[in-house]
């Protein structure tokens, strides 16, 4: 009886993972094993960083907003304080983007607060 080495899929199998690797340089890119090896790595670390973009962006957003409240006489967690209050429901980013966008409405959700914390 012959020899079965399910080579069609086996080969087919290899050449999906090369395919991920392209672009890789060296033995990365031409070697299953290293291309394997590049390939788990990259997808790990590509998971990683998606949720630390999202970390990233609300630091930024917090450092905007912390900025633009030292303007307004009010520190950040004091504005934040004084929003829950005042029940105002805007999240980080559209708050920093108000403070850069339109300083005067900013301005009149700032007060907002001050007046929620007295």
């Amino acid at each position: 009886m012959p020899r079965a080495t399910n080579a069609p899929a086996s080969r087919k199998r290899r050449s999906r993972r090369l395919e991920l690797a392209k672009g890789f340089r060296g033995g990365r890119s031409k070697r299953y094993r290293q291309a394997t090896e590049a390939v788990n790595r990259a997808m790990r670390m590509g998971t990683v960083d998606r949720k630390k973009k999202k970390q990233e962006y609300r630091a930024l957003w917090v450092v905007r907003l912390s900025a633009a409240c030292r303007l307004n006489g009010l520190t950040y967690s004091r504005l934040i304080e004084g929003l829950k209050k005042a029940g105002v429901r805007l999240n980080r980013k559209m708050l920093s983007e108000i403070a850069i966008h339109d300083p005067q409405g900013f301005k009149a959700i700032a007060e907002q607060a001050r007046l929620a914390l007295a």
